[in-house]
């Protein structure tokens, strides 16, 4: 039986400790151990009686011997743990975003090759019917990204990385579209084919004291002239689940629901292939495609490399806010019916005559592979 291990047991590893006790009562794996450097409570949805418990990845490693690893770690320890994961000998699900530049992304890619293991990473989303259904149809056009939700200040203070530019020396990636809205903007490459985008254009805002950005504007161009315009914000008094429009589709990621040309309504398509029975599958037989191997994600691995560079987010000033009704923050006045109009016409804020909006950054992509 494989024996499964998963390192970062607490905050959102909770997920997958569910994931891994559902498996591991249908007897398809045996839970090898759980990681976290702090102690991590028992949940009623994932009890894992009797799984051992380490504080260090390479003792979990050396001790259990796991045929696969789940990594569930803040994303600036990804590189360094994935590859003591493959060292091990052990094949691996990464969650999302799986590193920080496209020289890790590389380097992760080389030492997978050469270890001959197994690499999954954990856009969940990908595997979602909804998304199949609307890649069949292969549509064309310019496509945009629309977002908004509330996260109070206390969102920022859920771990030590939140809300920051810089961990331990390295780049953290929790802006709004490299972190929560990471599935919309991965989807939204995969819907575009073999879209390989040549030029970034944003513009990223923040209405509180932290260093990365709740609201973000993305352009980016392909080298065939097509755009796909991201807009999203961790600050708005309306919620927009999330939506990504291409021509008159319509596809509400987190919902998997689908609207296509000649449909009236948004209907719900069922089904999600689970990213760890897929990689299991994998590992039985090979002819199974991953959902969401290494490779597939090269394009948002660069446009995130891209976002995380580029200068300080700009404050959009108080004059512009109103507190939140449930308290512990405010929002940005009219931003719901912003950021539909910035994906819906393609123009940035500053572009758009918005009274707080301030120039962009360009930044030239080279030679990104397209996320097919």
């Amino acid at each position: 039986m494989t024996r499964v291990a998963l390192i970062g047991a607490g905050g959102h590893g909770l997920s997958h400790r569910r994931v891994l006790q559902r498996l591991a009562g249908e007897g398809r794996i045996e839970v090898a151990g759980l990681c976290d450097r702090r102690p991590v409570e028992p949940h009623p949805d994932a009890p894992l009686d009797g799984v051992p418990f380490f504080t260090d990845h390479t003792e979990l490693l050396a001790v259990t011997r796991p045929d696969v690893v789940v990594i569930c770690t803040p994303p600036h320890t990804h590189l360094a743990i994935a590859l003591d994961v493959f060292a091990a000998g052990a094949d691996l699900l990464l969650e999302k975003p799986p590193v920080m530049s496209l020289a890790e992304h590389e380097r992760l890619a080389e030492a997978a090759a050469r270890t001959g293991r197994i690499l999954q990473i954990g856009f969940q989303a990908l595997g979602s019917a909804a998304l199949a259904e609307l890649c069949a149809t292969a549509p064309s056009g310019d496509i945009g990204v629309t977002g908004a939700w509330w996260r109070p200040d206390t969102y920022y203070q859920r771990a030590p990385w939140a809300g920051k530019r810089v961990v331990d020396g390295r780049p953290v990636l929790d802006g709004a579209l490299v972190n929560p809205f990471a599935h919309a903007l991965m989807q939204a490459l995969v819907v575009a084919g073999g879209f390989r985008p040549v030029t970034l254009e944003m513009e990223r805002y923040r209405t509180r004291a932290i260093e990365t950005d709740d609201t973000t504007f993305v352009r980016l161009t392909g080298e065939d002239g097509r755009r796909i315009t991201a807009a999203v914000t961790l600050v708005s008094p309306v919620f927009i689940a999330g939506e990504i429009r291409v021509g008159d589709a319509v596809l509400e990621y987190p919902t998997d629901r689908l609207r296509l040309p000649g449909e009236a309504v948004l209907r719900h398509v069922p089904g999600r292939t689970g990213l760890l029975e897929n990689l299991l599958d994998h590992r039985r037989d090979p002819a199974v495609p991953l959902v969401a191997p290494l490779a597939r994600t090269a394009g948002f691995t660069a446009v995130a490399e891209a976002i995380v560079a580029s200068p300080a987010p700009a404050e959009i000033g108080p004059a512009w806010l109103t507190p939140h009704p449930d308290g512990n923050g405010s929002v940005v006045t009219g931003i719901d019916a912003l950021v539909r109009e910035v994906a819906d016409t393609g123009r940035l804020p500053s572009e758009a005559s918005v009274p707080w909006a301030r120039p962009g950054h360009r930044v030239p992509l080279g030679g990104v592979p397209a996320s097919r």
